[in-house]
Protein backbone atom coordinates (compact mmCIF):
# COMPACT_ATOMS: atom_id res chain seq x y z
CA UNK A 1 0.00 0.00 0.00
CA UNK A 2 1.03 3.34 -1.05
CA UNK A 3 -0.19 5.24 1.68
CA UNK A 4 -0.83 4.76 5.39
CA UNK A 5 -4.81 5.77 5.31
CA UNK A 6 -6.66 2.42 7.47
CA UNK A 7 -9.91 1.91 5.24
CA UNK A 8 -11.89 2.53 8.39
CA UNK A 9 -10.44 5.81 8.93
CA UNK A 10 -13.56 7.41 6.29
CA UNK A 11 -11.27 10.33 5.83
CA UNK A 12 -9.33 10.96 2.53
CA UNK A 13 -6.47 13.16 3.18
CA UNK A 14 -5.65 14.91 -0.35
CA UNK A 15 -1.61 14.57 -0.13
CA UNK A 16 -1.81 11.19 1.06
CA UNK A 17 -4.64 9.10 -0.42
CA UNK A 18 -4.03 10.67 -3.72
CA UNK A 19 -0.66 7.80 -4.10
CA UNK A 20 -2.80 4.86 -2.77
CA UNK A 21 -2.53 2.11 -4.93
CA UNK A 22 -4.06 -1.41 -5.03
CA UNK A 23 -2.18 -4.55 -5.43
CA UNK A 24 -3.69 -4.66 -9.55
CA UNK A 25 -1.79 -2.69 -10.85
CA UNK A 26 -4.68 -0.33 -11.24
CA UNK A 27 -3.53 4.08 -11.06
CA UNK A 28 -3.77 6.28 -8.25
CA UNK A 29 -5.72 9.05 -8.14
CA UNK A 30 -2.85 11.54 -8.33
CA UNK A 31 -1.87 9.77 -11.24
CA UNK A 32 -5.78 9.44 -12.95
CA UNK A 33 -5.46 13.42 -12.09
CA UNK A 34 -1.97 14.06 -14.23
CA UNK A 35 -3.45 11.90 -16.84
CA UNK A 36 -6.43 13.99 -17.22
CA UNK A 37 -4.37 16.92 -16.93
CA UNK A 38 -2.16 16.08 -19.95
CA UNK A 39 -5.64 15.02 -22.48
CA UNK A 40 -7.39 17.94 -21.54
CA UNK A 41 -4.67 20.55 -21.70
CA UNK A 42 -3.37 19.25 -24.40
CA UNK A 43 -6.86 18.87 -26.15
CA UNK A 44 -7.74 22.05 -25.19
CA UNK A 45 -4.50 23.64 -27.06
CA UNK A 46 -5.59 21.97 -30.03
CA UNK A 47 -9.33 22.84 -30.21
CA UNK A 48 -7.82 26.50 -29.40
CA UNK A 49 -5.33 26.31 -32.24
CA UNK A 50 -2.21 26.34 -30.43
CA UNK A 51 1.23 24.12 -30.51
CA UNK A 52 0.70 21.31 -28.53
CA UNK A 53 3.84 19.70 -26.64
CA UNK A 54 5.95 16.81 -27.99
CA UNK A 55 4.08 13.65 -27.41
CA UNK A 56 5.88 10.01 -27.85
CA UNK A 57 2.90 8.38 -27.91
CA UNK A 58 3.53 6.38 -24.60
CA UNK A 59 0.18 7.22 -22.46
CA UNK A 60 1.82 5.84 -19.70
CA UNK A 61 3.94 8.82 -19.20
CA UNK A 62 0.80 10.75 -18.50
CA UNK A 63 0.29 8.64 -15.50
CA UNK A 64 2.40 10.84 -12.72
CA UNK A 65 2.51 10.19 -8.90
CA UNK A 66 2.04 13.90 -7.64
CA UNK A 67 3.26 14.16 -3.63
CA UNK A 68 1.84 17.06 -1.58
CA UNK A 69 1.67 20.44 -2.56
CA UNK A 70 1.90 19.02 -6.62
CA UNK A 71 -0.69 17.10 -5.90
CA UNK A 72 -2.44 20.40 -4.51
CA UNK A 73 -2.03 22.13 -7.71
CA UNK A 74 -2.63 19.78 -10.18
CA UNK A 75 -6.33 19.75 -8.52
CA UNK A 76 -6.30 23.41 -9.27
CA UNK A 77 -4.53 23.20 -12.49
CA UNK A 78 -7.59 20.48 -13.52
CA UNK A 79 -10.12 22.74 -12.42
CA UNK A 80 -9.00 25.69 -14.22
CA UNK A 81 -8.68 23.60 -17.49
CA UNK A 82 -12.06 22.16 -17.38
CA UNK A 83 -13.33 25.88 -16.60
CA UNK A 84 -11.13 26.92 -19.50
CA UNK A 85 -13.23 24.16 -21.36
CA UNK A 86 -16.44 25.86 -20.50
CA UNK A 87 -15.44 29.25 -21.77
CA UNK A 88 -14.12 28.43 -25.25
CA UNK A 89 -16.93 26.06 -26.27
CA UNK A 90 -19.62 28.94 -25.03
CA UNK A 91 -17.55 31.16 -27.26
CA UNK A 92 -17.02 28.22 -29.84
CA UNK A 93 -18.33 28.74 -33.94
CA UNK A 94 -20.87 26.56 -34.75
CA UNK A 95 -18.62 25.35 -37.66
CA UNK A 96 -15.82 24.45 -35.19
CA UNK A 97 -18.33 22.61 -32.48
CA UNK A 98 -19.35 21.08 -35.57
CA UNK A 99 -15.90 19.79 -36.72
CA UNK A 100 -14.51 18.78 -32.93
CA UNK A 101 -18.27 17.50 -31.94
CA UNK A 102 -16.72 13.61 -31.86
CA UNK A 103 -13.21 14.83 -30.24
CA UNK A 104 -15.66 16.66 -27.60
CA UNK A 105 -17.85 13.63 -27.02
CA UNK A 106 -14.16 11.42 -26.83
CA UNK A 107 -12.90 13.59 -24.12
CA UNK A 108 -16.13 13.74 -22.19
CA UNK A 109 -16.28 10.15 -22.08
CA UNK A 110 -12.35 9.91 -21.20
CA UNK A 111 -13.19 12.45 -18.25
CA UNK A 112 -16.74 10.44 -17.17
CA UNK A 113 -14.44 7.49 -17.10
CA UNK A 114 -11.22 8.40 -14.99
CA UNK A 115 -13.44 10.26 -12.87
CA UNK A 116 -15.50 7.39 -12.06
CA UNK A 117 -12.17 5.39 -11.32
CA UNK A 118 -11.48 7.94 -8.66
CA UNK A 119 -14.75 7.75 -7.26
CA UNK A 120 -14.36 3.71 -6.89
CA UNK A 121 -10.67 3.98 -5.31
CA UNK A 122 -12.42 6.24 -2.93
CA UNK A 123 -15.41 4.53 -2.13
CA UNK A 124 -13.65 1.12 -1.68
CA UNK A 125 -11.14 2.92 0.66
CA UNK A 126 -14.24 4.56 2.83
CA UNK A 127 -13.05 7.73 1.64
CA UNK A 128 -16.12 9.51 0.68
CA UNK A 129 -17.89 12.31 3.12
Amino acid sequence: MVCSCSKSSGKFNYSSSANWKDKKANHSISELGSHLIFWNQGQLLAFKEDSLPYFTNDNEITFNILKNQDWLNAIKILDSIQTTWVQVIKHASEEQLEKWSAEIANLCAHNAYHTGQIVYIRKQNDWWE
